[in-house]
């Protein structure tokens, strides 16, 4: 990994990040070190600031004062960011991106997705989400005493068939589907690249809102068409955005979860052994992985509306503010001294891996119910399953904001 580049300005120093993360644990480290909240500069020579403790990310998630609207960033309103620069696509602008609004404008979208993403709406899926999980597993018996990519050939196509069960998509467009959504989270892109694959997306979603007005079904899809609180109805634009950012966020969240836990317990074979036993239960597994290995190392960015006290610093009316949940979740006060140890027994802390506040992640109770079906039954099928390579030789997709693996080798049944 790159040694840490620090320089002076006028707000102290200023922590690069490096567009490509050779190593997170130390690079997580090095965040948290830099806290509670450190000056940074993104690639494009782009100044912000970042949160990397857990009481302050917690508290700004929820402060008024920050807010999604990029109306409210200087460096952009004045021309200050190059003319290119990959990641402005990954911010959502516009008045019909539920990510990209605050206050009332973002509680009516929310409001719409209560019922489809309910506890009772998410829970009808389990049986779902059992089917697909049991016939992902049987094609893997073909391959069973070969290694493979536990990422392409299981975790990464079965998450992208559960959110096109939600949404009523054809199973045929799977594939492309999570592709493009693995493609928007490439630090390496070209802004003419994440401009193509953006494009591709908001057509993708065209064409179903478009299908699914014409011919409804029993699917989230065709609930946002409902009416909503007080008669409220949304627009085919607004229920285009909202597929499009719940399966941005949601698909790559489960995935990486996914690999996260696989990769924890295989590295941690005592602890496997233990949840084996049935005594670490799978929901703790889950929720340690979340701090451990979070699916989501940072999310840009929310805008000071006016001078704001926050960890020590002052931030400037109009600056921006990153969420570094990776670096966040090594808080020792938090979590306790040991918070490089994966340890699901551990009752100290509680992670905000999924975000908090207005903008919690509605998506968080399907990404939750999916590990805790499909992780069990993964290693009920395969209880011997192994790495194929050590796990040091893991490598990362290059992203300042997802933690996704390139691909988790295994041997399902190592041959003695």
């Amino acid at each position: 990994m790159p040694c840490p580049v620090s320089h002076p300005d006028s707000s102290g120093d200023v922590t690069v990040i490096n567009p490509v993360i050779d190593d997170l644990p130390a690079e997580r480290e090095r965040l948290y070190q830099a806290g509670p909240i450190a000056r940074i500069e993104l690639p494009g020579g782009v100044k912000a600031w970042a949160t990397t403790h857990h009481d302050v990310t917690r508290a700004s998630l929820n402060d008024p004062r920050l807010v999604k609207d990029a109306a409210h960033w200087a460096d952009f309103q004045a021309g200050r960011i190059p003319e290119g620069w990959p990641l402005l696509l990954t911010i959502p602008m516009g008045t019909d991106d539920m990510l990209g609004l605050d206050g009332a404008p973002h509680k009516r979208l929310r409001d719409h997705i209560a019922k489809p993403f309910s506890a009772r709406r998410v829970e009808r899926l389990r049986p779902r989400i059992e089917q697909l999980a049991a016939e992902a597993l049987d094609r893997l018996e073909a391959k069973a005493d070969q290694p493979l990519d536990l990422k392409s050939e299981f975790t990464f196509p079965l998450p992208i068939g559960v959110v096109g069960e939600l949404y009523g998509v054809d199973p045929s467009h799977f594939p492309y589907l999570g592709g493009l959504c693995t493609s928007l989270f490439d630090s390496t892109n070209t802004a003419q690249q994440f401009l193509e694959t953006y494009t591709a997306l908001q057509k993708f979603f065209t064409d179903v809102v478009a299908a699914k007005k014409a011919e409804p079904g029993d699917d989230m899809t065709s609930d946002l068409f409902g009416e909503g609180p007080g008669g409220d109805r949304l627009t085919d634009g607004e229920v285009q955005k909202i597929l499009l950012s719940v399966i941005v966020a949601g698909h790559e969240t489960t995935v990486n979860l996914l690999n996260s836990a696989v990769r924890a317990l295989l590295k941690h074979p005592e602890v496997l052994d233990r949840v084996k036993k049935g005594e670490i239960g799978w929901d703790a597994v889950v929720e340690e992985t979340l701090r451990y290995d979070p699916p989501n190392i940072s999310m840009l960015f929310r805008f000071a509306t006016e001078d704001i006290e926050i960890g020590g610093m002052t931030l400037r009316k109009g600056e921006a503010l990153m969420t570094h949940y990776a670096a966040a979740t090594l808080d020792r006060g938090q979590y306790g001294e040991d918070v490089h140890a994966f340890d699901p027994t551990r009752t100290k802390g509680r992670h905000i891996s999924f975000g908090y506040g207005p903008h919690v992640c509605p998506g968080a109770p399907l990404s939750r119910l999916e590990a805790g079906v499909i992780l069990p039954m993964l290693f009920e099928r395969f209880p011997d399953m192994t790495l194929a390579v050590d796990d040091e030789d893991l490598e990362l997709n290059p992203s300042l904001l997802v933690n996704s693996l390139k691909g988790l080798p295994v041997h399902l049944r190592p041959q003695s």
